[in-house]
């Protein structure tokens, strides 16, 4: 077994050998422009009450917008939706000129098409963790389209069981 010293490097090359699921946060910024991210970072926290977490660099794009907003989707990502997490993880300001989106009825949210669930959350806590923050959300409602195949995140690229895209 090879030894990394580097708690940084050891960090990075653990978690490229442990696949993710791929999901999507959307949400509005203060003036109601959406705004949203991919994250691989999304977990369950709890089901009674209903919670998860997902983490965010505070230097990132989104920042300014989560920091201040109340709520947040959380969208699963599935075989046909790889294209949503190469969209939002590129240029922020690319992010929602297609017509690939719509907003969410009770709260606006943008949710798009194409994934296999959507989970509609209330922030709770943001803890804000060296140059990072870890988010906690409260579960409100959950959309469920039919189901694909999962995208994961494994070794630097995204794949799905049996199947790599790079």
């Amino acid at each position: 077994m090879q030894e990394i010293l580097d708690t940084s490097e050891a960090l990075k090359a653990a978690f490229r050998r442990h696949a993710s699921g791929v999901c999507i946060i959307t949400l509005n910024d203060p003036e109601g422009k959406p705004v949203g991210f991919t994250a691989t970072s999304v977990t369950s926290l709890g089901s009674n009450p209903a919670l998860a977490t997902f983490n965010v660099a505070r230097g990132a794009s989104s920042w300014n917008a989560l920091k201040n907003a109340e709520y947040v989707a959380i969208s699963m990502l599935n075989e046909e939706s790889l294209y949503l997490a190469k969209k939002l993880s590129e240029d922020h300001t690319k992010r929602f000129l297609d017509n690939d989106w719509n907003p969410e009825s009770e709260h606006q949210l943008p949710i798009f098409d194409k994934v296999n669930a959507v989970l509609i959350c209330k922030i709770r806590e943001r803890i804000e963790v060296e140059s990072n923050a870890v988010m906690v959300v409260e579960i409100l409602k959950g959309l469920l389209p039919e189901e694909l195949a999962s995208l994961l995140y494994h070794n630097r690229g995204y794949v799905i069981p049996g199947k790599r895209f790079d």
